[in-house]
């Protein structure tokens, strides 16, 4: 494993292969296919797939840069923290925590230890945060996480246009 970092609770370390199943089963989750449905991978092939991809990326600073959130206590894999290139040379933070571990202050624990190491070795002083209006728990973890949010309205999310929320956290 190579471990990015370890906060109080998680290991933040970049995916390999032997996480392919945990991975699936993760993207299964109905909040995965209610806000990010790009990211559900249906079979085990997909998330094979997927993961050899996303190894492929850490050695380059271009993205996207996916990294596995493994808790210390059990060694389960709960989901995943992200920096991804949105074009201009800006970056968008993302996350998911599979739904049994919702609710416990996981992904804000993950945002809060990732965005500085990660901010900087991408090179930016700022990152986006954009998220549908109705997940409310994701724009929770955002505001804990010191992003400001500067827009609030109908725009482009994935595959059309919905009534989304844009922040953006700076360094």
């Amino acid at each position: 494993m190579n471990k990015l970092l370890e906060t109080e609770r998680l290991i933040i370390t970049e995916m390999t292969m032997d996480m392919a199943m945990d991975v699936h089963k993760n993207s299964l989750d109905e909040d995965i296919r209610r806000f990010v449905p790009d990211e559900v991978f249906e079979t085990l092939e997909d998330a094979k797939e997927t993961i050899e991809f996303l190894m492929s990326q850490y050695k380059e600073a271009e993205g996207p840069l996916v990294y596995a959130l493994i808790t210390k206590e059990g060694n389960y894999n709960i989901g995943y923290v992200q920096l991804v290139p949105i074009g201009e040379g800006k970056w968008e933070i993302g996350y998911h925590v599979a739904k049994v571990y919702t609710g416990k202050g996981y992904a804000t624990e993950a945002v809060k230890a990732f965005l500085p190491v990660m901010a900087k070795k991408v090179g930016v002083s700022e990152v986006y945060g954009i998220r549908l209006l109705e997940n409310v728990a994701s724009g929770r973890v955002l505001e804990k996480c010191g992003f400001e949010t500067f827009f609030t309205g109908e725009g482009a999310y994935h595959d059309g246009t919905y009534d989304i929320s844009k922040s953006v956290w700076k360094a």
